[in-house]
């Protein structure tokens, strides 16, 4: 188990998840090893929508992986266990805010977008609408940024995994959603940088 962020990697089909967990459950290294590899980036996904910094996000991935690997032969349904983790790490993420109280942005996590074959002036163009991107992002209200970050979690996560990690009804993910990027481009609009992000 690791606490550097996980790498992304595409979903077993059902039967290959149950037969993966049934091996972890019975003590398969090799088999745990590809559970986490499956869903630890869902796990750290749900810790960053949190707004927790690298330390609390660790904390969170290390404990609810502990309570899987305690728990593995008590999960009823194991091809819903991207929920059950979804659950557990929200849960983790909630126990870490209220022990550290931490509130607002980590910046050092804003993404930086390089390639060898762009140009100073298309380097320069895409910086100023990210950072016209996110200074909007930041404005939003942090139920509506733990969604959208989840909504673009790599690999991407089902609407189950969704409505369990931020405890909300899978019906309205969808309109929820809608109503977040609506409020995303109001807040573009207002800060004069809707222009920047549709060229």
């Amino acid at each position: 188990m690791t606490s550097a962020t996980p790498k992304a990697r595409a979903r077993s089909s059902e039967h290959e998840l149950v037969r993966t967990i049934r091996l972890a459950a019975a003590g398969d290294h090799h088999a745990w090893d590809d559970l986490v590899e499956e869903f630890g980036a869902m796990v750290w996904a749900i810790a960053r929508a949190h707004r927790l910094g690298d330390a609390d996000a660790a904390d969170v991935f290390q404990a609810t992986w502990a309570k899987c690997l305690e728990r593995l032969n008590q999960i009823r349904d194991p091809a819903r266990i991207g929920a059950w983790l979804a659950t557990t790490a929200r849960r983790e993420c909630l126990h870490v805010l209220r022990v550290s109280r931490r509130q607002g942005l980590w910046a050092d996590e804003l993404p930086e977008f390089e390639s060898p074959a762009m140009t100073a002036h298309d380097a320069l163009a895409l910086a100023v609408r990210d950072e016209a991107l996110w200074r909007g992002f930041s404005r939003l209200r942090s139920s509506d940024q733990s969604l959208l970050r989840l909504l673009v979690a790599d690999p991407p996560m089902t609407y189950q995994e969704i409505a369990a990690a931020l405890d909300m009804p899978i019906g309205s993910i969808g309109p929820t959603r809608a109503r977040a990027l609506d409020r995303l481009r109001h807040e573009l609009e207002l800060g004069g940088e809707l222009s920047l992000i549709s060229d």
